[in-house]
C-alpha cells in the first residue's frame, strides 16, 4: 500500500500538465502520458476507490450551494466564503485531487446551470415553456420555450436550435456560460435581438430525450432523438400556428436536424421558410436540398474578417467567416451579420409575394 501511495504522490505531480477542459472533455499532454505511463497500472485499485467515492458523493442543487453567482456581466465568479458576495475569482476546475471527482463536479455544477437558464428565460426574459408531447403528464414531456404561450398566425417566427452534447433549451454552449459569460454561451441574445425585430421567438430542446418514470429511464415519445424532438414540434406548434413567415437558427448539430427537416418537409420550407442562418453546421453536403442552398447561409470557423465569402464545395450552402476561429463563439460572434442577413432574406420574401418592392441582394447572394 505504500509503494501504490508513493505512486500516486508521483502521479499528481504531473496533474499540472493536463490541458484545461473544454466541453467536458479532457486532453493530455504528450510529457504527461510518458510520465504517466509506468505508474497507470499500479493505480487501477486507487482509481477504483476514489471512483466509488465520487459515485456517492452529493452536489448541491443551486449556483450558491456551489459557491457562485453570476455578475451584472453575466460572468460566472466565486462567491465570498464569509459575506457570501461575489468576488472576482473565476470558475476552479481543480477542486478535488481525483479527475473522475473533478469532472463529476463540472457536470453537477452544469446542470444546475443549465435550470439556471431555465428559470432566467421564464422570470428574465418572459417566455413561456410549451410541452412535448403535449398530451402526457408535464413530467413525462420535455419542453419548448416561446416568447408567447399560444402562437397564433406569427407574422414572423424565428425558430432556435442550438448542437449535440450537454446544452439544451436557450444554451449554445455550457463552457462559454461557465468560463465567459452568458451572452456568449446562451441564445438570450438572439431572442432580444429577435423580439427587437418583431419576431416571436421558439427554442428547440433536442437534446432533451428521456425522463425517469417510476424508477425507470424511459425515452419521452416524439423526443427521442434530436430530429424526432424538431419533426413534433414543427407539426405540434409551428404548422399548427399556421405562420406567415419563419427563419431558422441552427448550430453544429443542429444544422443536421433543420437539413433533416428541409428533406421532411420540403413544401413547408419552400413556402413559409425564407432564410436559414447555420453557425458552423455539420450537416453533409449532400444531403443539403436545393431548395435550402437558395435561402440558407453558414458561418463557419475562419481567420477572416466577420462575413467574408468562404469557398464552398459544389452542393453546399454558402460559406462565410464567422469572424472566429473557436466553435463554440460561432454564434454569437455572427450575430450582427446573421441577423442582416435574415431581414435582407425577409425583404426579399415580402418582395417575393408582392407586399414591397424588390430590395436589393445581400453581400454573397451570388455565391
Amino acid at each position: 500500500m505504500r509503494v501504490l501511495f508513493r505512486l500516486f504522490q508521483q502521479q499528481q505531480q504531473h496533474a499540472k500538465l493536463l490541458a484545461a477542459p473544454s466541453g467536458g472533455l479532457f486532453r493530455w499532454r504528450q510529457a504527461t502520458a510518458a510520465a504517466a505511463a509506468p505508474v497507470t497500472a499500479a493505480l487501477v485499485a486507487i482509481s477504483g476507490i476514489r471512483m466509488a467515492a465520487s459515485e456517492e458523493r452529493t452536489y448541491p442543487t443551486t449556483l450558491e450551494g456551489f459557491g457562485y453567482g453570476f455578475n451584472e456581466e453575466g460572468k460566472l465568479r466565486q462567491l465570498d466564503k464569509d459575506t457570501g458576495k461575489l468576488t472576482d475569482r473565476v470558475f476552479d476546475y481543480q477542486v478535488y485531487t481525483s479527475l473522475s471527482e473533478n469532472q463529476a463536479h463540472y457536470e453537477a455544477l452544469g446542470d444546475v446551470i443549465t435550470q439556471y437558464v431555465y428559470e432566467r428565460l421564464e422570470e428574465k426574459e418572459g417566455l413561456k415553456k410549451l410541452y412535448v408531447p403535449a398530451d402526457v403528464p408535464p413530467e413525462e414531456a420535455t419542453f419548448v420555450f416561446s416568447t408567447v404561450e399560444k402562437l397564433d398566425r406569427p407574422k414572423k417566427l424565428l425558430v432556435l436550435i442550438h448542437g449535440s452534447g450537454v446544452v439544451r433549451a436557450g444554451q449554445w454552449a455550457r463552457s462559454l456560460i461557465i468560463n465567459d459569460c452568458l451572452d456568449s454561451g446562451t441564445q438570450i441574445p438572439y431572442i432580444r435581438r429577435g423580439r427587437e425585430l418583431g419576431y416571436e421567438v421558439l427554442l428547440l430542446n433536442t437534446n432533451d430525450n428521456y425522463r425517469t418514470v417510476k424508477g425507470a429511464r424511459k425515452p419521452i415519445r416524439g423526443s427521442r432523438n434530436p430530429t424526432e424532438h424538431a419533426v413534433t414540434v414543427l407539426e405540434q406548434y409551428i404548422l399548427a400556428s399556421r405562420p406567415e413567415s419563419v427563419a431558422i437558427v441552427a448550430h453544429s448539430y443542429g444544422g443536421v436536424v433543420t437539413v433533416e427537416l428541409a428533406q421532411r418537409f420540403p413544401d413547408f420550407f419552400r413556402d413559409k421558410v425564407f432564410a436559414v442562418g447555420f453557425t458552423d453546421s455539420v450537416h453533409a453536403s449532400s444531403l443539403v436540398p436545393e431548395a435550402l442552398k437558395k435561402i440558407g447561409r453558414n458561418w463557419v470557423t475562419a481567420k477572416d474578417p466577420l462575413d467574408t465569402p468562404l469557398t464552398i464545395t459544389k452542393h453546399d450552402i454558402p460559406r462565410h467567416s464567422a469572424g472566429h476561429i473557436k466553435h463554440e463563439m460561432t454564434s454569437y460572434s455572427c450575430m450582427s451579420a446573421l441577423f442582416e442577413f435574415l431581414e435582407s432574406r425577409y425583404a426579399e420574401f415580402r418582395t417575393n409575394r408582392g407586399d414591397e418592392p424588390r430590395s436589393k441582394k445581400a453581400k454573397g447572394d451570388e455565391l
